[in-house]
């Protein structure tokens, strides 16, 4: 049903779910809360919401602080993305690295990100819809984030389509980490 990669991020997974394809298109199931529970996973999400992007918007890097940190479950449902995933623990082994993925409606994949990350991505496609599964429901006051083009990632896009929210972030460099490695 799924299979489970390790990425170069303790904690950080890409799952692989079973894509079934016919004459009729696709099918393709994003969460089995047995499975998860087999795994160690979080199984019991607050919030599902989606977002939309044309080509060339980036999205990112968000997390919530705690109490409010959640794990986030997110995939590709239409087009492609190029995902990024930033470390913010602090103690991690690998605070302060990225790991970048392909995300897409083809592939299928999805990302399993664990609290203590931050998360973006830039609409490859003409357009492009991630899915989101949170632990944790939102809160303004726990809303937080790291200014995009502070972090050393080579994003696909030269002029970004970009929110004024994303654009008034702080930068990696001045950020103080509320987020403690296990």
């Amino acid at each position: 049903m799924f299979s489970i990669l390790e990425t170069e991020l303790p904690g950080l997974l890409q799952i692989m779910p079973k894509v079934l394809r016919d004459q009729r298109g696709k099918f393709v199931k994003t969460f089995h809360k047995s499975s998860f529970v087999k795994w160690g996973l979080e199984a019991s999400f607050k919030e599902q919401y989606y977002s939309t992007s044309q080509q060339g918007v980036i999205r990112g890097m968000h997390f919530q602080t705690p109490p409010e940190d959640h794990i986030k479950v997110v995939y590709c449902s239409s087009g492609e993305a190029f995902d990024v995933v930033l470390d913010l623990r602090m103690g991690s082994p690998t605070n302060g690295k990225i790991a970048t993925f392909k995300l897409s409606e083809s592939a299928g994949n999805m990302l399993y990100i664990p609290k203590g990350f931050a998360h973006g991505f830039c609409s490859t496609t003409s357009s492009a819809t991630l899915m989101y599964q949170t632990s944790t429901e939102y809160n303004p006051t726990c809303d937080a984030g790291i200014l995009w083009s502070s972090i050393p990632v080579e994003w696909p896009v030269d002029t970004p389509i970009l929110s004024p929210r994303d654009e008034g972030f702080i930068s990696l460099a001045d950020f103080v980490s509320p987020f403690a490695y296990d």
